[in-house]
């Protein structure tokens, strides 16, 4: 004789349950700023954009590494770079192409920088 789950609406409570918490609005952070105090333009467009948000995050991921692997005066020019870049960011207001060729952009100098910085190894 077969016997009865002892749950057997399980499975669709399960279903439900992952359904609900999916759905759940959950705070959204891009690596260089909090989404939820985004103001201007062109944050609330990175914040929005999966693909914008993902660039950020890559973006600040490689600034961070370059930062803490240069010498001070070196980080200097770099967070003035940054600076310079952000500006250049917010003129883009909420311009989804203006955006990614700025991150591109971006990444090109970050990436040379990685490789000066990388040059200089061993670590």
């Amino acid at each position: 004789m077969r016997q009865k789950a002892a749950l057997p609406h399980f499975p669709a409570l399960l279903v439900l349950s992952l359904l609900a918490a999916q759905m759940t609005p959950v705070p959204a952070f891009a690596a260089s700023f909090n989404c939820n105090k985004g103001h201007a333009q062109d944050e609330r467009a990175i914040c929005a954009d999966r693909r914008l948000n993902d660039l950020d995050v890559e973006m600040a991921v490689r600034l961070d590494i370059i930062r803490r692997l240069s010498a001070m005066g070196a980080r200097n020019a770099l967070m003035d770079d940054q600076l310079a870049w952000l500006k250049a960011r917010h003129a883009c207001n909420n311009d989804k192409s203006c955006l990614i060729r700025r991150y591109h952009d971006r990444m090109e100098e970050l990436n040379g920088a990685l490789d000066r910085v990388y040059r200089r190894g061993p670590f």
